[in-house]
C-alpha cells in the first residue's frame, strides 16, 4: 500500500469546493492510478475522519494553443469525499 500522502496530491481550492464543504463534501486532486478504496483509507488516516462515500472524476486533457504551437492542458483525477455529519476537515473550514 502507498503512503497516504502519495495518494492525495492537493485539495481543490475553488468557490464550488468551499460551497460543497458546507455539506461535508471535500474535493481533492488524487493520483490517477488509485481506486476509491485507497482514497477512502488515505483520507481517514490523514484527517482522522469517517468517510461515508467517495466519488471520482477523470478530467480529460483539453487542446490549447499559444500562437502557432498547439498542445494539451494537463489531465487529472479528482475525488469528492463525503464525511459523516459529526466530522469535518479543518483545512476547508478554516479558509472558507
Amino acid at each position: 500500500m502507498q503512503d497516504p500522502r502519495d495518494i492525495i496530491i492537493s485539495p481543490i481550492v475553488s468557490e464550488k469546493s468551499y460551497a460543497a464543504a458546507q455539506n461535508k463534501q471535500y474535493s481533492f486532486y488524487i493520483n490517477p492510478r488509485v481506486d476509491k478504496g485507497e482514497v477512502k483509507s488515505a483520507v481517514e488516516k490523514i484527517f482522522n475522519v469517517k468517510v461515508l462515500r467517495v466519488n471520482t472524476i477523470n478530467i480529460k486533457a483539453k487542446p490549447k494553443r499559444l500562437g502557432r504551437s498547439t498542445g494539451y492542458s494537463a489531465k487529472a483525477k479528482k475525488a469528492i469525499v463525503t464525511v459523516s455529519k459529526k466530522d469535518k476537515i479543518d483545512f476547508f473550514e478554516s479558509t472558507a
